[in-house]
């Protein structure tokens, strides 16, 4: 009896920190090593290009800081991470680091000293960039001005601040590796799957999480909540429903590029994303992604759609609804839904209204907005805010009558779930 008693105590004890030790000392793509560029000056300048595609900037920069100064707090139902000081400052940034430092954070989510780095920085995404194209990042890093700013202490509750428990997390949804390109497919194909799969890091938010924030189906992209912004980032598979299945690959591109297309229009965390980091990239990339994206295949959608309730009366709801539309939406969205792209999106065939969730339709109705402004869409149309003028009541007829028309495949909208959003954060 003593003896199994040791034994199962032993277990409870040496198993974790096996798995602890194991993560420490494990550091693979640690024999790939830099190679000396033939020219430095290319290196940086596809460098700075390739953190544009990372869209590093945009979560390494505090509203109103220093580029790549760090100090943005990003939410997670955990706590507040604030984002690290990258630049090349000797005391509070990255000056005092080397290549391979460099390249163990983005392949191996480790730190200069080796310990863990919150998944907030997008380490299971990035590990598939290429030891070359890190090199490249990093030889980036190093040219932009020094800013001598301390990175600020990560506001995360008990046990969630202690890093070293990381390591099971790492365990369960952590595997490093480059990407691997697939010999069958064109070299445009696999170029796609290695911005989206990697530097786009598309599955940190399209992809659903769980409770410990891991990914319920690893890169799967058939879409999943931003809990703490209060978005939806909707399917890009093939599904011909809730997903791009049934769009064309220029209708991708120009979303991706402009931030309009024929099909739909970006908001919300989507719009900064493009505005920072896509409409900068070569269209050749673009319509790399695109090719790519067309080739996912169709899943049955997301798999955390928050709870909705639906109204209990459908037709007098879809009645209200129509009659709202006519009154408030039908000048610039028609009365086929068909709008006047891309200026006026079509609301016909809209996959982000047939999600399951239909946070992002409610939200929009409720504060408005616009797609972000870019080279090719430099005046974008605005959405104005109705959150002030339609009670809970109607912003859920007439969501459910945009969801239920024209082609769509969305449900009906309870008021509760309006009431929910409203006052949401609106970035």
């Amino acid at each position: 009896m003593k003896r199994s008693l040791f034994v199962i105590v032993a277990i409870v004890i040496l198993a974790p920190l096996a798995v602890i030790g194991i993560q420490l000392a494990s550091n693979p793509g640690s024999d790939h090593t830099s190679v000396l560029p033939a020219n430095a000056a290319e290196q940086i300048k596809r460098g700075e290009y390739l953190a544009r595609a990372g869209n590093c900037m945009s979560c390494h920069t505090a509203r109103g800081g220093s580029k790549y100064a760090g100090g943005r707090a990003i939410a997670t139902p955990f706590g507040s991470v604030y984002t690290s000081n990258i630049t090349p400052d000797n005391e509070t940034g990255i000056g005092k680091w080397t290549a391979d430092d460099f390249w163990r954070a983005i392949h191996n989510g480790k730190s200069k000293d080796g310990t863990f780095l919150y998944p907030a920085f997008p380490y299971p995404n990035y590990t598939k960039v290429t030891r070359a194209d890190a090199d490249a990042i990093f030889a980036y890093f190093k040219t932009i001005p020094p800013v001598r700013q301390a990175n600020k202490e990560h506001e995360l509750g008990f046990p969630y601040n202690q890093r070293i428990l990381l390591a099971f997390w790492r365990t369960l949804y952590f595997t490093p590796g480059e990407f691997q390109a697939d010999a069958t497919a064109s070299p445009q194909l696999n170029r796609g799957a290695y911005l989206v799969q990697g530097l786009g890091h598309c599955a940190a938010c399209h992809t659903a999480r769980n409770a410990l924030g891991g990914t319920v189906a690893e890169g799967d992209l058939a879409g999943g909540m931003i809990p703490m912004q209060n978005w939806y980032a909707s399917s890009l598979t093939s599904d011909s429903g809730s997903g791009i299945g049934t769009w064309d690959a220029k209708d991708i591109a120009d979303l991706l590029k402009t931030g309009v297309s024929r099909r739909d229009a970006v908001f919300g965390p989507m719009a900064e994303v493009v505005s920072g980091s896509l409409q900068h990239l070569e269209q050749s990339d673009i319509d790399s992604m695109a090719v790519y994206l067309k080739s996912i295949a169709s899943t049955k959608g997301g798999h955390d759609q928050q709870a909705e309730t639906t109204p209990s009366n459908g037709e007098a709801t879809l009645r209200q609804g129509a009659k709202l539309y006519e009154q408030l939406c039908v000048e610039c969205h028609k009365a086929n839904g068909q709008g006047i792209p891309p200026a006026y999106p079509s609301l016909a065939a809209n996959q982000s209204l047939s999600a399951d969730s239909a946070l992002n339709p409610i939200r929009i109705v409720l504060n408005g907005g616009y797609p972000p402004s870019t080279a090719g869409n430099p005046r974008p149309y605005g959405m104005p805010p109705f959150g002030s003028t339609l009670n809970d009541v109607e912003v859920a007829a007439v969501v459910s009558y945009i969801r239920t028309s024209w082609g769509n495949k969305g449900g009906l909208v309870s008021p509760i779930v309006v009431g929910r959003s409203r006052g949401a954060p609106i970035e």
